[in-house]
C-alpha cells in the first residue's frame, strides 16, 4: 500500500484517482444507460484531448486536424464491422451479395482490394493505430525535418483535414460518401446495441482513458518530456545541445495520432456509425477547445474540459435550440478570457491556494486555543504517626 502511494505521489495521479472514481463509481450509478452512453461517446473526444495536450501543451506544436487521425481510426473499425454487417445471407437482395449496401448502390461489383485484409479483426484493431500513426509519421516528418512550424504547421494540418474529407466524400462507392458507414451492430457476433453491451463498452473506454493517461503522465516525467519542454520554450538552445527537435516532434506528433485513433475505433463501437463529418476541419477546432478549456498542460483537465463543453452543448441544444450556438460561443470565449490556463489555471489558481490558506488558518487557530486550566494538584495525605509508649503507661501518637 506504501508504494502505490508513493507511486501516485511520484507522478501526481491523485486527480487521475478522482477521476477515474467518478467515470467509473459515480456516473454509472447516477445516470441512466441513454446519458451514460453520451457520456462514454464524449470520453471518445477526450482521446483526441489528451493527445493535444502532449503535442501543444508541451511539444509546443499546435495541430488543427486532429479530426483525420479520430476519423481514420474509426473508419478502420468501421470498415470491419461493415463486412461483418453485410455477410451475403443479410444482404441476399443486393445485386451483389456479400459486399457493403453502399458498394451495391453505388454498383460495384466485388469488393475492393484494400477492403480484404479488414475482415480480420486483428488486421482491424492495428489499423486503428497503424494509419493514423503513418499518415501522421509523413506529414510530421515532411515538415518538422524542413523546420516547418508554428501557424503555417497548423495550416497543413487544416488542409490535410479538408483534402481527406472531400477524398472521403468524393469516393462514395468505396468509403460511403458523406452518409458514412452506418447500421453497424454486431462485434464477431456480439450485439453492441444492448444494455449490458453499452455498459461494457463505456467501461472499455474509460479503462484505456486511463491507461492513456498514465502513459502521458509517465512521458511527461521522463526526460522526454523535460525535453519537450524546453524544445517548446527555447528551441535553438535544445538544438545547439545536440538534440535533434524535429525527432522528438515527429515522435509527440504520432503519439497523439495513435490516441486519436483509438478514440476514433470507441466512439465507432458506442455510436455504430463513422462519417465524414467527424474529419473535417471544424471537428478538429471543436477538439482544440476541449483542450483549451480543460487546460492545455494538463491531462485530467482535458477529460474535464471534453466533458464539460460536450455537456454545455447537449444541454442548450436539448433547452435552447435555437440559440445553443451562441450559448456555446459566449461559453468559449468567457472561459478563455475569465481562465486562461483553462480548468486546471482555475484550480491551481484559485481552489489550491484557498483550500492551503485554509488548512494554515486552522491550524493556526488550534495552536493559539487556549487550554482549559489543569485541576490543582491534591494535597499530599500524611502517613498516621506511628504509636509510641509514653512513660505512665499510657499510648499515644506522636504529633
Amino acid at each position: 500500500m506504501n508504494a502505490l502511494k508513493a507511486w501516485i505521489s511520484r507522478y501526481q495521479l491523485a486527480s487521475l484517482v478522482l477521476l477515474t472514481v467518478l467515470l467509473a463509481v459515480v456516473l454509472p450509478l447516477a445516470l441512466d444507460i441513454f446519458r451514460l452512453n453520451l457520456i462514454g461517446k464524449y470520453l471518445t473526444y477526450a482521446f483526441v484531448a489528451i493527445g493535444l495536450v502532449m503535442v501543444w501543451g508541451y511539444g509546443g506544436i499546435l495541430s488543427l486536424g486532429q479530426g483525420v487521425f479520430f476519423g481514420l481510426g474509426g473508419y478502420a473499425m468501421a470498415m470491419f464491422l461493415k463486412l461483418e454487417a453485410s455477410d451475403p445471407e443479410t444482404t441476399k437482395i443486393q445485386s451483389t451479395p456479400g459486399i457493403p449496401d453502399f458498394m451495391d448502390w453505388n454498383q460495384l461489383t466485388e469488393l475492393p482490394t484494400f477492403w480484404v485484409p479488414f475482415k480480420s479483426f486483428p488486421f482491424a484493431l492495428a489499423a486503428v493505430i497503424v494509419v493514423p500513426t503513418l499518415l501522421a509519421f509523413i506529414v510530421s516528418y515532411a515538415m518538422f525535418k524542413r523546420r516547418v512550424g508554428g501557424v503555417y504547421f497548423a495550416i497543413i494540418t487544416q488542409a490535410v483535414a479538408l483534402i481527406l474529407t472531400v477524398l472521403i466524400i468524393g469516393q462514395q462507392g468505396y468509403t460511403g460518401g458523406v452518409n458514412g458507414m452506418t447500421d453497424l451492430k454486431t462485434l464477431m457476433g456480439w450485439d453492441t446495441r444492448t444494455d449490458s453491451a453499452k455498459y461494457i463498452l463505456y467501461y472499455l473506454c474509460v479503462g484505456l482513458l486511463v491507461a492513456a493517461i498514465v502513459l502521458c503522465r509517465w512521458i511527461q516525467t521522463s526526460k522526454l518530456g523535460t525535453l519537450l519542454l524546453a524544445m517548446r520554450d527555447k528551441e535553438d538552445r535544445v538544438r545547439f545541445s545536440g538534440y535533434d527537435v524535429a525527432d522528438f516532434r515527429i515522435f509527440v506528433f504520432c503519439l497523439a495520432a495513435a490516441l486519436s485513433g483509438i478514440g476514433g475505433a470507441l466512439f465507432t463501437l458506442q455510436v455504430g456509425f463513422m462519417s465524414p463529418s467527424f474529419v473535417g476541419i471544424v471537428p478538429s477546432i471543436e477538439m482544440v477547445i476541449y483542450a483549451a478549456v480543460g487546460g492545455r498542460m494538463s491531462l485530467v483537465g482535458a477529460v474535464y474540459g471534453t466533458l464539460l463543453v460536450n455537456a454545455g452543448k447537449t444541454f442548450f441544444s436539448e433547452s435552447f435550440p435555437d440559440l445553443w450556438l451562441f450559448l456555446m460561443a459566449g461559453l468559449f470565449i468567457g472561459v478563455t478570457m475569465a481562465f486562461p490556463m483553462g480548468l486546471a489555471g482555475l484550480w491551481e489558481s484559485h481552489i489550491v491556494p484557498w483550500w492551503k490558506s485554509r488548512q494554515a488558518a486552522l491550524r493556526e487557530a488550534s495552536a493559539v486555543r487556549p487550554q482549559p486550566p489543569s485541576p490543582p494538584p491534591h494535597a499530599p495525605m500524611k502517613a498516621p504517626a506511628p504509636d509510641v509508649q509514653l512513660p505512665d503507661g499510657a499510648r499515644g501518637q506522636v504529633v
